[in-house]
C-alpha cells in the first residue's frame, strides 16, 4: 500500500514539473525588441594613448640599471581614458569619458550601448577622443543611414581601419 502512494506522489511530482516546464516554454511572452523599431548598437574596445608620454632614458641613466633591465624609453603603462560621442539626428544620444580596464589602468576602454529609433533615415555623427587634448576629437564619422523596422546598425572602431565602421 505504501509503494503505491510513493509511486503515485513520485508520478505527480513529475506531472506537476513537467507542467511548470511546459507553462514557461511559451509563456508569459516576451518580446525581445519591439517589431516597430530599429536597434543601433555602440560597441568598442579601443586602448588610448599613454598617459604622459614617453621619455628618453639618459645615457647615465641607463649605467646605473642593470644589464638586462636597460630598454632606451620609459613609458607608462596607464592610459588616457576615452571619450566617445553618439549624436542621433541632432540628439547627444551617448556622451562619456570611459577609464580604461586592468589593475594599473592599462587596458583598453570598453562601450557598449543599444539605441531604439524609429524606422527612416537617421543622421548618425559619431567621435572618439583618444589623446591628451582638452578639446575637439580624434575621430569622426558622419554618416546618413536608412533603417527598417527590427534592423540593426552596429557602430565599431577600428584604429587600423581608419576609425569608425558602420555595419548592418
Amino acid at each position: 500500500m505504501i509503494r503505491v502512494f510513493r509511486y503515485t506522489g513520485q508520478a505527480l511530482v513529475y506531472v506537476l514539473f513537467a507542467a511548470f516546464l511546459g507553462y514557461f516554454s511559451s509563456a508569459p511572452s516576451y518580446t525581445h525588441f519591439p517589431p516597430d523599431q530599429a536597434l543601433i548598437k555602440l560597441s568598442l574596445a579601443h586602448g588610448a594613448k599613454r598617459e604622459g608620454g614617453c621619455r628618453r632614458f639618459t645615457q647615465a641613466e641607463l649605467q646605473k640599471m642593470a644589464p638586462n633591465m636597460r630598454r632606451p624609453m620609459d613609458c607608462p603603462r596607464q592610459r588616457l581614458p576615452v571619450v566617445v560621442e553618439l549624436i542621433i539626428d541632432g540628439e547627444t544620444r551617448y556622451s562619456a569619458s570611459v577609464p580604461p580596464t586592468g589593475l594599473s589602468g592599462d587596458g583598453r576602454s570598453r562601450i557598449y550601448q543599444r539605441f531604439s529609433v524609429r524606422p527612416g533615415k537617421h543622421a548618425i555623427v559619431a567621435r572618439l577622443r583618444d589623446s591628451d587634448r582638452s578639446e575637439g576629437f580624434d575621430y569622426e564619422k558622419t554618416a546618413e543611414i536608412e533603417l527598417t523596422a527590427r534592423q540593426s546598425l552596429a557602430i565599431d572602431f577600428r584604429q587600423e581601419m581608419g576609425g569608425f565602421l558602420f555595419r548592418w
